[in-house]
């Protein structure tokens, strides 16, 4: 069984990205899996071990801002910039990749996948994303980080908070397995992520959307979306609206999953996705 190794690439503006990475690059083309926003490369570890298991080169990032990359001069969290990031390191990885990216991931995926041609990405997944999401399921999104970003007591009280968050989710035993995501400074445990990436200056979401939605009709790669069918950040309609406007789209949907589809429901998720990269 491999296990992972800690990696750093150069990303835009000299940012230093950390990633875990597992095997070598060899025949089968690389993994690179991006997570969402407040997140961190952990949120891969269990799907990671699964496709490395595989045989894949997978390495699972942590993006600009977030866990042990980098915060961004200037705030400067824009998708450009975080596709910018990501077109570094497949040149670093060198050759093509298959992307997997949950949320922000996806629609930095969507970007990469647009920009770097079909050298750089041959697959693409998108996890419980669209470009036309729910706005009121990506305002809770916001509100849980804006409402936590002055840090917790314990571990104990931020078990609390996500519980509530994700209340389709087993709570784990233990709260140990949170100090992936929080640091303790000052007697205080924080999320591993820059406040500023909450409210830097954003796009027009409007602008933004088209921008995507133009970008995934033109991909000629396979692509798969994957939507929690709990998820209240990718609805239905939503669904049929992507499907519509990129068929070449495939559908999965996972019954016991929300947003956070990876961590919701690892098992069925997992074989889905290796079905998808090793077809």
């Amino acid at each position: 069984m491999s296990t992972p190794q800690t990696v750093e690439y150069t990303g835009v503006d000299e940012v230093t990205l950390v990633g875990d990475e597992w095997n070598a690059p060899g025949e089968r083309p690389s993994i690179l899996m991006l997570h969402g926003g407040g997140q961190n490369r952990h949120s891969w570890k269990n799907t990671g071990q699964v496709l490395a298991d595989q045989g894949f080169h997978v390495v699972a990032l942590d993006t600009r801002g977030h866990g042990d990359s980098d915060r961004a001069p200037g705030a400067d969290y824009s998708l450009d910039k975080l596709s910018g990031d990501v077109l570094s390191i497949i040149d670093a990885i060198g050759g093509p990749v298959t992307l997997i990216g949950a949320s922000m991931g996806g629609l930095t995926g969507i970007l990469v996948a647009s920009e770097g041609g079909p050298g750089r990405v041959a697959k693409l997944v998108l996890v419980d994303v669209v470009p036309k999401f729910e706005k009121s399921g990506s305002a809770r999104i916001r509100d849980f980080m804006f409402n936590h970003v002055h840090g917790f007591e314990s571990l104990d009280e931020a078990a609390d908070a996500v519980a509530e968050y994700l209340p389709h989710r087993t709570r784990p035993r233990s709260p140990e397995g949170l100090k992936k995501n929080l640091r303790l400074r000052d007697g205080r445990w924080y999320w591993h992520w820059d406040p500023a990436f909450l409210t830097k200056p954003d796009d027009n979401p409007f602008e933004r959307s088209d921008r995507l939605e133009s970008a995934a009709a033109g991909l000629q790669i396979p692509i798969l979306l994957i939507r929690g069918k709990l998820s209240d950040v990718v609805s239905a309609e939503g669904v049929n609206d992507f499907l519509a406007k990129v068929p070449r789209a495939e559908f999965v949907e996972l019954a016991d999953a929300g947003h956070t589809a990876a961590g919701d429901d690892n098992d069925a998720f997992s074989e889905v996705v290796v079905e998808f990269v090793t077809r």
